[in-house]
């Protein structure tokens, strides 16, 4: 009897022990949550220099800071500036005559926004006398900076300006003043573009709701957007709907097209990056799931909750990002996504080797007499077809934001290139041409730019002398005006 006293008595004595311990964290977690919920900062209006976040947002801080980290890859996505035209050199072919066709590489984190925008050829090399050929408005989803500059110069001038007029004022990369308020930190919209898109539809965007917002902070930049008018102004064709014959219809109907083909003369429709469309037609998003949720997701630390912002492929961190809904072993849900990706991005390929070939036989066509008006209703199909391939190919998450919707896509381009090649040979055949169509080597990058008539050595030795010496200038001009805390 005494045995089992003291064997309850010893129980207890644990138990006391161990609710003291629990009271003691609650206490400290307490504490804890109420200093690092204080309200409040010093820091100005649309302060664009996110160093200056750190000392009253840590974790958050700290999180941010690794999106410079470039070591994840999964099956088909990486961080690392991959050489997706070496990769895939049919891409040169079906952007010839668009910057696209010089240099396109796998994105890397926010961090590097403003690296990777100077760098790139696609921007062009200007110098002291001559301008990049690119707007100013390319510099848009790049920075905190544009917002402030927005409000400085006014929208319209920012817009219509050349890109490098810009380069000492746009320095800090995406950060904290791009999706919050500066001094509340709540969520907030800071690109014109997404409010005028919502104002158009007869929408207010002040009324989202802070779920909504976890995505339209997302869906600021990463949309189907274009440079309208000789201001380059920056839109959303979102007025027909969200979905790609929509946006079709709202360009055709515009007379819109970023480029005419170097090879077929085809008028095309650039997509630029979708993300935030496509993923509505997908279930996540029809569930109310948002962007955050799994490329942000939540983490703790001690008694605080707070939003991871190493913004990246859900597949980095499948614990917190999908095993928080899904419980299903992390092997299985990283294989759903996969075989998602290798259904889709098998037929993405398939398309992009039909309309590479399908460019050449226009010009084909061309060479040997037909006319413009034979020639129309083909173009019209390349241009229907292309775009389709774009869409999918330019929202790099579309193939699991939502795979049906990406197959219906892809398959109705497979469709408008497959019958573009049969009216093609019909027209030869109508023509009488009996020379026969050659399908050119264009099974590398180099090959593929030496086809459209690209002199990359060229374009790489102008670009390494703007970067060696222009932009060294705009980082101790920012300096100088206290634009920067650190040189990036």
């Amino acid at each position: 009897m005494k045995k089992k006293h003291w064997l309850i008595a010893g129980i207890l004595a644990i138990v006391t022990f161990l609710l003291g311990l629990l009271a003691s964290s609650i206490m400290n977690r307490s504490t804890e949550a109420k200093i690092i919920a204080k309200e409040g900062n010093n820091l100005a209006d649309q302060e664009c220099r996110n160093e200056l976040y750190a000392p009253f947002y840590p974790r958050e801080y700290d999180s941010w800071a690794a999106t410079a980290d470039t070591t994840f890859h999964s099956k088909y996505m990486s961080s690392q500036d991959d050489d997706m035209l070496e990769q895939r050199p049919e891409m040169v072919i079906l952007w010839a005559g668009y910057a696209f066709s010089k240099e396109y590489n796998a994105p890397r984190g926010h961090m590097h926004a403003i690296e990777d925008v100077t760098k790139i050829l696609r921007t062009g090399a200007p110098t002291d006398s001559t301008h990049s050929p690119q707007p100013g408005t390319c510099w848009t989803c790049k920075s905190p900076d544009v917002p402030r500059l927005m409000k400085k110069v006014g929208l319209e001038a920012y817009y219509s300006a050349p890109w490098d007029k810009w380069g000492s004022e746009i320095v800090n990369p995406i950060g904290c003043a791009t999706c919050h308020n500066t001094k509340t930190m709540s969520l907030a919209i800071s690109q014109p573009a997404l409010v005028e898109a919502f104002a158009r539809q007869g929408r207010d965007i002040n009324k989202a709701t802070h779920q909504e917002m976890r995505s339209l902070v997302c869906a600021q930049c990463h949309v189907e957007y274009y440079f309208k008018g000789d201001k380059k102004y920056l839109t959303f064709p979102w007025d027909e709907g969200k979905a790609v014959e929509d946006m079709e219809k709202y360009y055709d109907e515009s007379g819109w097209t970023d480029y005419v083909h170097k090879i077929s003369r085809t008028p095309i429709i650039k997509a630029q990056h979708p993300d935030f469309e496509i993923s509505q037609f997908g279930i996540h998003a029809q569930r109310g799931v948002s962007c955050a949720d799994c490329h942000m997701p939540y983490k703790t630390d001690g008694a605080v909750k707070f939003s991871d912002h190493q913004i990246s492929s859900p597949l980095r961190n499948v614990t917190a990002s999908c095993q928080t809904c899904h419980r299903q072993s992390e092997k299985e849900l990283v294989k759903n996504v996969e075989d998602r990706q290798n259904a889709v991005f098998s037929l993405r390929n398939r398309l992009e080797k039909q309309l590479a070939k399908d460019h050449f036989k226009a010009k084909f066509l061309w060479d040997n007499g037909a006319t413009e008006e034979q020639m129309k209703p083909i173009l019209a199909l390349l241009r229907k077809s292309q775009w389709r391939w774009d869409y999918i190919t330019a929202s790099h998450g579309a193939a699991f934001h939502a795979p049906v919707e990406a197959m219906r896509v892809l398959s109705d381009g497979m469709t408008f290139a497959m019958q573009a090649e049969t009216d093609m040979d019909n027209l030869t055949n109508k023509l009488n041409i009996k020379a026969a169509f050659v399908m050119p080597d264009i099974s590398t990058k180099a090959k593929a730019q030496k086809e459209i008539g690209l002199d990359m050595e060229k374009e790489k030795a102008a670009k390494k002398r703007f970067l060696e010496t222009i932009v060294p200038k705009w980082i101790e001009e920012a300096k100088k005006e206290g634009r920067l805390v650190t040189q990036k």
